[in-house]
């Protein structure tokens, strides 16, 4: 594993452009959501971009923390951590009020079989943390999924067209952006919309279920043809790096990678990796869930992390048995049903 970690030192560690920007972003950081996917890594990149910079600021990651052993992790970090269940208002009150919110907190997988709880964290509980922390600069994650599906060749949705999800996961994220946006008009709190999809690492993502798929001789299934991708690494510090842009009225901000990736061509490069021939069902669909992130390569240049970079990690990663998180993307999903 050699490799794979010297690839994971260099991909996710703070760059030079993170370490600046740090400099500039006044007051701690408090990271709501901490404990799921891409938290963690997220607190580690904070945390490591501080310590660059020469500075003292208080990294706080907050989390009902389900896996063991994460918090003494975080702690042995200089993470400081606390366990709450923000959906339980009187936790969430009792978190100590900081200058900047990272908030990752909601819920994907298994909406379709329980759609009150989705309502209440993707919607609901949006609204109770933007009151808590009105004086607060967040940066709220959301998702691609708001929009509609847009022709292959169009090049994305872009931040000024109309929102028209589909389904009830992406319906109760756009009530997420929009209890934010009212607060943020409200009270004039500076926000930013985190829009991204689909974000990339060694143990989850679009690559990686594909590349299994080739690998293991299963049949995929390209009706959904085209998705953008980007390094979890990358993505990770324009979030923070987003900080600096955050506004009022509330500023929106697509994140993905700069190609509109053929599925087909992707199964094929990892069929060249493993020598398999990859197997398809389906027929490409003119239309696919698509961003055009044109604005935040504007705001942070383009991802360090190239696509071909990303297939080949992918692959070494699977080939060397690196451990998987079993979460699906479902990013072939056409009818909102996670």
């Amino acid at each position: 594993m050699n490799g794979i970690q010297s690839f994971e030192e260099q991909w996710l560690s703070p760059s030079d452009a993170l370490i600046d920007d740090m400099k500039r972003i006044e007051g701690d950081i408090m990271i709501l959501g901490a404990g799921g996917k891409i938290g963690p890594s997220i607190a580690r990149l904070t945390m490591q971009a501080i310590e660059r910079a020469g500075l003292d600021k208080r990294v706080i990651a907050v989390s009902r923390f389900s896996e063991e052993g994460l918090v003494q992790e975080l702690n042995a970090e200089g993470i400081e951590t606390i366990v709450a269940n923000i959906l339980d208002d009187s936790q969430l009150q009792d978190l100590p009020e900081v200058e900047n919110v990272l908030y990752l907190a909601g819920q994907k997988f298994g909406t379709s079989s329980n759609e009150p709880y989705t309502w209440a964290m993707n919607t609901y509980l949006p609204g109770r943390v933007a009151e808590k922390f009105r004086k607060s600069r967040i940066v709220v994650y959301s998702t691609g999924n708001v929009y509609p599906f847009t022709p292959v060749g169009a090049g994305g949705a872009t931040e000024e067209m109309r929102t028209d999800p589909v389904g009830e996961y992406g319906q109760s994220c756009l009530g997420r952006e929009r209890m934010f946006q009212y607060f943020s008009s409200v009270y004039g709190t500076p926000i930013l919309l985190y829009r991204l999809n689909y974000a990339i690492d060694f143990k989850y993502g679009v690559l990686l279920e594909v590349a299994k798929s080739v690998l293991n001789g299963k049949p995929l299934d390209v009706t959904m043809g085209h998705v953008n991708v980007i390094w979890q690494g990358d993505a990770n510090e324009m979030a923070i790096r987003s900080l600096l842009h955050c506004d009022a009225p509330a500023k929106i901000l697509n994140i993905t990678g700069p190609e509109t990736v053929s599925l087909r061509w992707l199964a094929g490069e990892f069929g060249r990796i493993f020598n398999i021939e990859p197997q398809f069902i389906g027929e490409e669909q003119p239309t696919a869930l698509l961003s055009n992130a044109a604005e935040s390569f504007r705001l942070f240049g383009y991802p360090r992390t190239t696509l071909k970079q990303m297939i080949g990690i992918t692959a070494q990663w699977l080939l060397e048995g690196g451990k998987t998180i079993n979460k699906p993307t479902h990013f072939q999903e056409r009818k909102g049903q996670f």
